[in-house]
């Protein structure tokens, strides 16, 4: 059942142990595009065919989609960053994935599927700007010879206030346990725009595995106007049983439901493809079982975020 992460798309963890990729899932397997006609169709040698149209599949199909959404995006917002956009892709993002034909969940397809529509009026931001960026890669373990690099500046880190790697404003949650079996806890500081209706007030809704402890501190933020920030905290402790657990918190306000996935792995995750255990009913899918509708987007917003912050400085 539709949407299906491809089976030749990439899946995490990502090398930043802190950040969930992929962000989103996108259209990308079988899709009719507009061809340059001084290109053949396909690589087959004497394949000389020429056709303005054509069937394409991969990540560079599935980014002008997220592109053209988070162009559609700009129009409403002009003044909204790159990662504002991003919040307002992954909190509105379709979530309803079939457990049995995505297998490896988060992992394989981020925070759902991309709304468009729904992505338009978010109701809530996570937005991040450039001093957020290099503090959390100085965090990170980033020499100040690659930070300048980078940035093409002089700054170093230490002039950046450090924080921890955690504490990107990033609109997900992901944390990675020490060993399996092992107590673990951590928490996340984040920050949250009103975009929605200036008098407004959000309800937090934790959704978690039996095993996981999550609280979220405060769990009502009430907003008077547009443009108020609100702080929150959000912590999470348990115990890995499998290499693998997810969660999500969802700040309802009634008209505005803002979903964030929380992700929890272990070292086992990073060895081998995790695969949770089968769901309530034992239903399993092998990746040819279906016919793969989706596939994800690795790094287009991201990478647009990094040059955004060099585009800033300069």
């Amino acid at each position: 059942m539709a949407p299906v992460v491809a089976s030749f798309s990439s899946r995490g963890p990502s090398k930043a142990a802190v950040i969930l990729k992929p962000d989103v899932i996108a259209p990308g397997v079988d899709i009719v595009a507009s061809w340059p006609t001084n290109t053949p169709t396909s690589d087959a040698p004497g394949d000389n065919r020429t056709f303005e149209f054509n069937i394409a599949s991969g990540t560079s199909i599935s980014c002008p989609h997220v592109s053209g959404a988070a162009a559609d995006i700009k129009s409403f917002h002009p003044t909204w960053s790159p990662a504002a956009i991003r919040s307002a892709l992954m909190t509105t993002a379709n979530n309803q994935m079939s457990f049995g034909n995505n297998r490896d969940t988060e992992f394989g397809y981020g925070a759902g599927q991309i709304n468009p529509v729904n992505a338009r009026n978010p109701g809530l931001i996570y937005d991040a700007n450039v001093d957020d960026y290099i503090r959390f890669l100085c965090s990170y373990g980033y020499s100040t010879t690659t930070l300048q690099q980078l940035t093409r500046d002089h700054i170093t880190c230490s002039n950046a206030t450090h924080t921890s790697t955690r504490d990107l404003n990033y609109p997900s949650f992901t944390l990675k346990a020490p060993s399996p079996k092992q107590h673990f806890n951590g928490s996340f500081r984040r920050i949250v725009t009103n975009v929605g209706l200036p008098l407004s007030t959000y309800r937090a809704i934790v959704t978690a595995p039996e095993g996981l402890q999550i609280s979220v501190n405060p769990d009502v933020l009430s907003f008077t106007s547009l443009g108020e920030k609100k702080t929150f905290v959000l912590s999470v402790e348990g115990a890995m049983e499998e290499a693998f657990r997810s969660a999500s918190l969802t700040w309802d306000c009634g008209d505005f439901k803002v979903r964030s996935p929380i992700v929890v792995y272990d070292v086992r995750a990073e060895k081998e493809q995790v695969y949770p255990s089968l769901n309530e009913q034992g239903q399993s899918s092998s990746p040819n079982s279906h016919v793969p509708v989706k596939v994800i987007v690795l790094c287009a917003i991201f990478s647009f975020i990094l040059i955004s912050i060099v585009i800033y400085i300069i």
